[in-house]
């Protein structure tokens, strides 16, 4: 049977498993917004703004593992989608970007709406395309979802003219690929040199840790294999921020915490202690190594590429390919290997990393604004292993980095490399569709007042589509994480106020559920109310951050020397 562009575009999207294209349409792409109004499986979701239908993609992309799907027009549709699309690119996020683009005659003119798009998205992505002819359609899309899905995984674009993607003119020799072509080979295990190097390294050592980056959460069997080691092997293990949840419960007496943005976390004090830093899965762009390895320890490094060697990141040993295959390699080749939190130093670091939760400002008070330990104590003892939390950037991402645990991969998110503004409200949106069924589960969100603006016009989306989620504002009128670095830097801040929004209210006017806390005394019972609550419910909290300095000048020891 003939069919025209647009039909092979949509049946390529269909043969990768997409369920929900999120986008806002514009004339150079509107044909393929029409093709995806009548399609079966396919839900076309419209989007306030195109950086946050790139970021919903990019949730969709991490919940799912198959990349998720946004789509723009072309000039400032394509040029809104670039922050979406570095921060999905970056934080190793599956997402596919279609643009539209002006008549290829007009290719080389100053025209409506012209842009070089994929100049433009190829400096922000692993690979951006423009088709150039009607039968590339079907290959462009094919290579656009395997390059994203293949690791290291991330963001591809691909940009059609509109006098290609015009309907009526069919193709009887062009079809799409089937499903199968979409899979990306998998990868096997590395050499047999580096592997038994790696495990004579280990086996030398006198204090390893294991050190997990982000792509040790990116598939079940990651984790499965990293647990697997420590059941066997149960050495210190820390985790960057965006490797939350890959240390389960029953391995939490193992777990020194999260290491990120400043080197003062119990986890940096136990890397004082280490010889050999096995990192597993770890992009280098999460944490700067000369943060964390100033002493320039012995590293292992495995991964799925090789590591970009700096100053304070020089691996003894790589060993590349799956990382599930490697790790469980190791486990096997191993026959005891040295344990360092049995040490009287390990007990210690141990110890002060849980006190917090005896603390008076965990505990609470019964008036005034809540403490973000107060907060993490009761949110943590309300939600189940299984809840998907997001964090947006600022001052609440470091507390709850730092503070709050997660059990299980992919149910702690947060922008952590580009430390996008904004990334909350639009991932658990995200996170919610890609349930199945859509929003069958709370989804929860939480972000400063500044953060929330920055996406807060898609809570139309969410409720408009149904989801469950309840979304915390921490409410101090400001930009707080730029304003207590810059009275660090200057002993005074500038063009950090904001205020002037009464989120009870904006929450209503969308039909979402609004609530406040104002006193401390009142955060338990509104907080069960908003979790409790079937749909969309905002709750703006007065947050006291009269500590946050604090998160920044507490060093470690070997520092202050």
């Amino acid at each position: 049977m003939s069919k025209d562009t647009v039909d092979i575009l949509i049946d390529s999207l269909a043969a990768a498993g997409v369920k929900h294209v999120f986008g806002v349409p514009g004339a150079k792409i509107d044909s393929v917004f029409n093709g995806l109004l009548d399609h079966p499986h396919i839900k076309l979701v419209v989007c306030r703004h195109e950086q946050n239908a790139a970021l919903i993609a990019a949730a969709v992309g991490k919940m799912t593992g198959i990349p998720g799907v946004c789509i723009a027009t072309s000039g400032p549709g394509t040029s809104n989608l670039v922050t979406g699309l570095v921060t999905a690119n970056d934080e190793g996020l599956p997402v596919v970007a279609i643009v539209g683009d002006v008549k290829r005659s007009q290719s080389l003119q100053r025209t409506h709406q012209s842009l070089r798009g994929v100049d433009l998205l190829g400096t922000v992505t692993k690979k951006a395309v423009s088709a150039v002819v009607e039968d590339q359609v079907a290959e462009i899309m094919l290579d656009a979802f395997r390059v994203a899905s293949r690791a290291p995984r991330g963001a591809t674009a691909v940009s059609l003219p509109i006098d290609i993607m015009t309907p009526g003119k069919s193709f009887s020799n062009i079809l799409s690929f089937p499903a199968a072509s979409f899979l990306p080979p998998s990868l096997g295990k590395g050499p047999e040199a580096s592997l038994q190097a790696a495990a004579d390294l280990i086996a030398s050592a006198k204090a390893p840790v294991l050190y997990l980056g982000m792509r040790s959460v990116e598939c079940d069997e990651n984790i499965v294999a990293v647990h697997r080691f420590l059941e066997k092997h149960p050495v210190p293990v820390i985790e960057t921020f965006q490797a939350a949840g890959a240390i389960s419960k029953e391995l939490v007496h193992l777990f020194y915490g999260r290491i990120g943005l400043f080197r003062n976390q119990p986890g940096d004090q136990l890397l004082q202690k280490a010889d050999l830093v096995i990192a597993v899965g770890l992009d280098q762009a999460e944490y700067d190594a000369n943060l964390w390895n100033a002493r320039n320890n012995a590293i292992l490094h495995i991964d799925v590429q090789a590591a970009d060697v700096v100053a304070n990141y020089v691996p003894k040993v790589e060993v590349i390919g799956a990382l599930a295959a490697n790790v469980n390699e190791l486990t096997d080749r191993l026959d005891t290997v040295s344990r360092l939190q049995l040490t009287e130093a390990g007990q210690s670091i141990h110890k002060e990393m849980r006190s917090w939760i005896e603390s008076p400002e965990a505990l609470g008070k019964p008036t005034g604004p809540i403490h973000p330990l107060h907060f993490i104590r009761l949110f943590q003892n309300m939600i189940d292993l299984d809840t998907v939390v997001i964090s947006d950037v600022g001052s609440v991402y470091i507390w709850l980095c730092r503070y709050f645990y997660s059990y299980k991969p992919r149910t702690f998110l947060m922008s952590n490399v580009q430390q996008t503004l904004g990334v909350a409200l639009p991932w658990a949106i995200g996170a919610s569709l890609s349930q199945n069924p859509p929003s069958s589960k709370k989804v929860v969100s939480i972000s400063g007042d500044g953060g929330f603006m920055f996406s807060s016009q898609e809570l139309a989306t969410a409720v408009q589509q149904g989801c469950n989620i309840t979304h915390f504002i921490w409410n101090d009128g400001k930009f707080n994480m730029v304003e207590f670095q810059e009275v660090d830097k200057y002993g005074r801040s500038s063009g950090i106020e904001l205020g002037g929004v009464d989120f009870v209210k904006f929450a209503d006017a969308f039909g979402a559920k609004g609530l406040r806390v104002t006193s401390a005394g009142d955060l338990e019972a509104v907080m069960k109310e908003a979790l409790a609550y079937k749909g969309v419910c905002i709750v703006d909290i007065e947050i006291d951050y009269s500590h946050n300095h604090d998160l920044m000048l507490n060093v470690v020891a070997s520092e202050m020397t």
